[in-house]
């Protein structure tokens, strides 16, 4: 058997052309996996290969794939020292018909591709063993986000050790992923009295922990209950691995944040730096949204969201987006409402059974791959997140960010220049939404501290 599959949803999202559905019997098979996460802020996507023996990539990728521009380029500090014929160099970019790698952050790996790679074509691909390196803490990992969001972090060659928490059934998750021929091992983690042992030597921890909304309700109305888990398990972190990346999943993000913000100050260890919510989703949405309505390849399209993580409060930049396009008033307005109900879309959908939880583990899984390659020295790594920012007057603010290997290098101030009146309209109109729900958040926080 043999395929050319993308993880992390790329599929559903960007039509990937088939792949021959069968080859036959192979005596031999032979895993490469490399995820091809890439670039900048819109370009975190992955590409797997798995290559059966004696098979040659031109062999089994479908025509309509083969006749687009495949390009790639490997730059990975000795994670792969030869990919059947490509020279490693330092990560991976990827670009074809079917990826939705933008165009700025797809740079061709031509000079990567050796004679070798003819000569070679027809033998079998090399197994390639990433040298993987970083551990990565899933708290809440059981649950309808948690369980797809570990098994596309477990797929990442950066990931050497994935521990998995919650506060019951996640031995099963484990006993499943650990059957996944992928670098990281994953360990279990059930109940309080082991969730400090979760975080031990932990490089990231995300968080996707809490309840879903159902039908009827507001990420606000999330607030009570999920602000207590965030809390205990944001005063474990700061107990047993305060230096590491923490990304928030759990809503509303717009209040846990600083919620984690607040009890990390508490107990000293607060890194504005290292503190994301991760709003990635809104910018995957955007993408596909106006890629869908103005039929452009999703390869090319990067449209920056700024602002917070619920309702109004979610602005995409749609003047700003890339490759520069037109919009109407109309498509502008049905655009930017589409975006901001995109959660409530899928929750009326699933109708009472559940929230959006499968493209959420996407877009966390490509935020995580993006702090991992920003802690792994990629000075090229740009995504949106809501962070403590000052490019409002607001303490907390979703934009553009460049992460490094301490966290946030910067904030992306140029965004939010030139804007439209459509979106500087908006972008007071949110400001007052959104400076409630931080005051909920660091309120709560506080009050917390005073009942202790």
């Amino acid at each position: 058997m043999a395929s050319l599959s993308r993880p992390y949803g790329c599929d559903a999202l960007c039509g990937v052309a088939n792949v021959a559905p069968n080859l036959g019997a192979m005596a031999e098979e032979i895993d490469v996996s490399y995820p091809f996460a890439v670039g900048k802020m819109a370009s975190a996507s992955a590409t797997t290969l798995s290559v059966g023996s004696a098979a040659s990539l031109g062999s089994i990728v479908s025509p309509k794939l083969q006749s687009k521009a495949f390009d790639a380029k490997f730059k990975t500090r000795n994670y792969l020292k030869n990919f059947s014929g490509l020279k490693a160099e330092a990560f991976v970019r990827c670009e074809s018909e079917s990826s939705f790698l933008g165009k700025e952050s797809a740079a061709a790996l031509r000079q990567s591709v050796t004679p070798k790679a003819q000569k070679e074509k027809q033998r079998s691909w090399n197994h390639v063993q990433p040298q993987a390196s970083y551990k990565v803490a899933v708290l809440g990992a059981a649950g309808g986000i948690g369980q797809p969001l570990s098994l596309l972090i477990k797929m990442s060659p950066l990931v050497s050790s994935l521990h998995l928490y919650d506060i019951a059934n996640v031995k099963g998750v484990v006993a499943d992923l650990s059957h996944c021929n992928t670098p990281a091992q994953v360990s279990d983690f059930t109940g309080a009295s082991e969730l400090a042992n979760s975080l031990k030597g932990v490089d990231v921890v995300v968080i996707p922990a809490g309840i879903p909304r159902r039908p009827g309700m507001t990420r606000d109305d999330l607030f009570s209950i999920n602000a207590n888990i965030v809390t205990a398990l944001i005063e474990a972190v700061a107990d047993n691995c305060p230096d590491a990346f923490i990304h928030i999943i759990s809503n509303p993000i717009n209040s846990t944040v600083p919620i984690a913000a607040e009890v990390l100050k508490q107990k000293g260890v607060y890194d504005p730096k290292k503190l994301f919510g991760v709003t990635t989703l809104d910018v995957v949405r955007a993408n596909t949204f106006v890629a869908q309505k103005k039929n452009l390849r999703l390869i090319d399209v990067d449209v920056p969201v700024i602002g917070g993580h619920a309702g109004i409060t979610i602005l995409p930049l749609l003047s700003k987006t890339k490759p520069s396009t037109t919009f109407t008033d109309e498509e502008v307005q049905e655009l930017t409402v589409r975006i901001q109900n995109a959660g409530t879309e899928v929750v009326e959908a699933k109708a009472g059974a559940g929230s959006a939880t499968l493209s959420m583990a996407y877009a966390g899984a490509r935020f995580v791959e993006s702090s991992l390659r920003a802690l792994d020295g990629d000075a090229d790594v740009y995504e949106c997140s809501y962070v403590q920012s000052d490019l409002t007057e607001l303490p907390f603010f979703a934009s553009r960010v460049k992460l490094g290997r301490k966290g946030v290098e910067a904030l992306i101030s140029s965004d939010l220049q030139g804007l439209t009146e459509y979106e500087q309209k908006a972008l007071e109109a949110l400001k007052p939404q959104l400076k409630a729900s931080i005051e909920k958040g660091i309120a709560y926080a506080q009050k917390q501290t005073v009942t202790s």
